[in-house]
């Protein structure tokens, strides 16, 4: 399963859900999409340095936000409150023992500099 991110256009909530509804029913896991209404809200929840967050802890593995802080040499408070967005994004999980993981096996970013109907 992969995360897609992208810019959201009129309609494209309901190509998303059929996409996801005939996984399903091909018996697939339906990819993760996150839709954002502009590339400056899309960027904003979405900074180089949570990007980068996200690439570290992907190689890391799972682990303690403390431990995260250590591997992307960043001060802890500033990446407790990038886990704390990324999560709310559905972009990490936190599993039981407190620990943070990226649950997919590729995030992807996309989006059309010109909207073509």
């Amino acid at each position: 399963m992969k995360a897609i991110i992208e810019l959201g256009h009129s309609g494209s909530i309901f190509r998303t859900a059929a996409q996801q509804i005939a996984d399903v029913g091909r018996g697939q896991t339906p990819d993760y999409h996150l839709s954002f209404e502009s590339a400056r809200s899309m960027f904003a929840d979405l900074s180089p340095a949570r990007l980068d967050l996200l690439d570290a802890l992907r190689r890391a593995g799972p682990c303690s936000v403390y431990a995260l802080a250590k591997v992307a040499d960043r001060n802890y408070s500033n990446v407790h409150a990038d886990v704390a967005r990324l999560l709310e994004l559905g972009l990490i999980e936190r599993t039981e023992d407190a620990q943070v993981s990226v649950p997919y096996e590729a995030v992807e970013i996309r989006f059309a500099l010109a909207h073509v109907a």
